[in-house]
């Protein structure tokens, strides 16, 4: 059990190191173009030097919106974090990580949210450059989803023996 426990805390903090990476990180798209390579994140538009990001009126929104629920998810899953160290200690024998569960699949729906939207809105929509395509800041993305679920699924199931 305490092995299990273990793995669970390493892979929660494995989650949380690559959601701040993906949220930090200005490789959400790479592209090329007749200036180089072009890497956009959720904040920068980087080239040879990073300026800030210019999006059309419309798309202004739903990165504000991808923003803060990157942000949220990082929150989240510190908090969870947080939750598991003092239920650890806290919690009888017997008892589950119902509160930890539920708060890291609150990170998994703000993660959700948040890659859903860029991939709707921002895939693919750069002018003047050729073969855009995802940079590692979102695969790392959906990987932290993948794992935030796991995490919490456990959490919700785990009992401390």
């Amino acid at each position: 059990m305490l092995v299990l426990l273990a793995g669970i805390f390493v892979v929660h903090i494995a989650t949380v190191i690559m959601l701040f990476v993906s949220t930090i990180a200005n490789v959400w798209m790479v592209s090329s173009s007749n200036l180089g390579t072009i890497s956009t994140g959720l904040w920068l538009l980087c080239n040879r030097t990073c300026t800030q990001l210019s999006v059309k009126s419309g798309d202004e929104t739903s990165l504000k919106v991808v923003q803060a629920f990157m942000i949220l998810s990082i929150i989240f899953s510190v908090v969870a974090l947080i939750l598991f160290i003092i239920q650890l200690f806290t919690l009888e024998k017997g008892k589950r990580f119902y509160m930890t569960g539920a708060v890291m699949l609150v990170c998994w729906m703000c993660i959700l949210i948040a890659v859903s939207i860029y991939t709707a809105r921002f895939t693919g929509k750069t002018q003047y450059v050729t073969n855009p395509h995802h940079g590692y800041c979102f695969i790392l993305a959906w990987i932290c989803f993948c794992f935030s679920f796991i995490i919490g699924i456990l959490y919700l199931v785990l009992r401390k023996k």
